[in-house]
């Protein structure tokens, strides 16, 4: 197994990388086709935007200077927040679209919960679903109630749960909730935005198998069936990030990372952001 051949199987039947390259503040068309042409050399087929990021444009241009097939990439998109209720969110993909200059995503997410238009967006997704503009639909950032309030009216539930996920949160019991809900938990900033790389403890396990900090908290990430977008726009690190596939850590040393937990977000709170309807 290697980065290029490890997929899950969606609830709906997709199959989805088990490793992607996030895109975040990933800026400039220079910048965006010297990352993902990195990015697609070193095997990374899942490529992860957002029309919060604003360079969709150069995502979908960067496919097209380098000759990437579309068949042989999936790409996930999120509607913003701003662009959420029924209507809106139809027009904001097809807008997406245009930028990324496909005719459809593989994985389109609700970026953020909000209250203002819970239901309405979802309904879209899934009408969305029906009309070919996304093969499957998700969310982001959504907690163990956004999703048990969303069941109470949707006719499908989400295929991904795209949450903030590293050993500083770990997020125990929306892991187990999604996994017995068919739900794929994906990890945005799985290396918490540097704040645990420096943890004595990673160092030590690293230290064993003769690997890097942020490689044994990815590899803590694959063997816990999680899935996860590492971002960088260093060739080295980006080919680093995906050379995790040769080493195994113990239960001893998984249940050592685990212990790092103590609740530490580096983004928002979702339940505010679902309360004000932005991200405050």
């Amino acid at each position: 197994m290697d980065i290029q051949t490890n997929y899950l199987k969606l609830a709906d039947g997709n199959q989805m990388p088990q490793e992607g390259f996030g895109l975040y503040k990933v800026d400039g068309q220079k910048v965006m086709n010297q990352s993902i042409k990195a990015a697609y050399e070193a095997g990374y087929r899942l490529f992860d935007t957002a029309q919060l990021y604003g360079n969709e444009q150069e995502v979908g241009t960067a496919f097209k200077e380098l000759g990437i097939p579309r068949d042989q990439i999936f790409v996930t998109t999120k509607v913003a927040e701003a662009n959420q209720g029924y209507d809106q969110a139809i027009q904001s993909v097809k807008e997406s679209l245009k930028k990324l200059q496909m005719d459809h995503v593989d994985l389109l997410l609700i970026h953020w919960p909000i209250e203002r238009a819970f239901f309405e967006t979802w309904r879209a997704f899934e009408d969305m679903k029906k009309a070919g503009l996304t093969r499957s639909i998700g969310v982001s950032n959504y907690q163990m109630i956004h999703l048990q309030y969303l069941v109470t009216k949707a006719h499908e539930m989400p295929v991904v749960d795209q949450i903030e996920l590293h050993p500083l949160l770990t997020q125990k019991p929306l892991l187990k909730f999604n996994h017995n809900h068919q739900i794929i938990t994906q990890a945005w900033s799985p290396l918490g935005r540097g704040a645990v790389l420096g943890k004595e403890v990673l160092k030590q396990i690293g230290a064993v198998h003769h690997k890097s900090t942020a490689q044994v908290i990815l590899r803590w990430h694959l063997q816990n069936g999680v899935a996860f977008i590492p971002k960088s726009v260093h060739t080295a690190r980006i080919q680093q990030n995906a050379d995790i596939y040769d080493f195994t850590l113990s239960p001893a040393e998984m249940a050592q990372i685990d212990q790092l937990n103590n609740y530490q977000r580096t983004g928002r709170e979702p339940e505010l952001t679902y309360e004000y309807d932005h991200q405050y």
